[in-house]
């Protein structure tokens, strides 16, 4: 059993390996301590991947946070052409005078807390599939250890662009 497992993971990593070397340009979204922008600095100096400011013209995307919250976030930037079909909210008379219609579905989408533990993600923003991840946290927020860390990351990511 431990065999295939072991298979398994090499195989898997193999295949994330692949996927990365398509990616070319990469658009990062805001993370936490502003690692985002530690990020950029040295993925651009050491020409790792292009970074772009526009979501649209990324191939991938790098986060600190998946799941829900990524979800949403891409679906803000990256709308798909076919309309999704949202429910409409029921104006029945139970509702209070003054209180909002349009309130956030989730609040934790706008919330900075508890964001990022040392995981950043790079994903496909088509397939929505993480093509490479790492874990670093950084020992403070201090600009010296934010930039180490993103030095640490951008060196992984070259590390497993090389060809094996």
């Amino acid at each position: 059993m431990k065999r295939f497992f072991l298979l398994l993971s090499g195989f898997g990593m193999l295949l994330g390996g692949a996927e990365l070397s398509a990616v070319h340009s990469v658009y990062l979204l805001p993370m936490a301590n502003g690692l985002d922008q530690y990020l950029a600095n040295r993925i651009t100096n050491e020409h790792v991947f292009q970074v772009v400011t526009n979501p649209k013209l990324a191939d991938a995307i790098f986060t600190d946070r998946i799941g829900e919250v990524l979800e949403d976030k891409l679906a803000d930037l990256l709308p798909s052409p076919e309309p999704v079909a949202r429910p409409v909210p029921n104006q029945s008379s139970s509702s209070l005078p003054g209180e909002a219609v349009n309130k956030l579905a989730n609040p934790a989408t706008a919330s900075n807390f508890g964001r990022g533990k040392g995981n950043v993600f790079l994903v496909d923003p088509k397939s929505h599939q993480v093509v490479w991840s790492a874990y670093r946290t950084p020992k403070s927020s201090a600009s010296s250890e934010m930039d180490r860390a993103a030095s640490d990351i951008v060196g992984r990511i070259k590390r497993a662009l090389k060809p094996q």
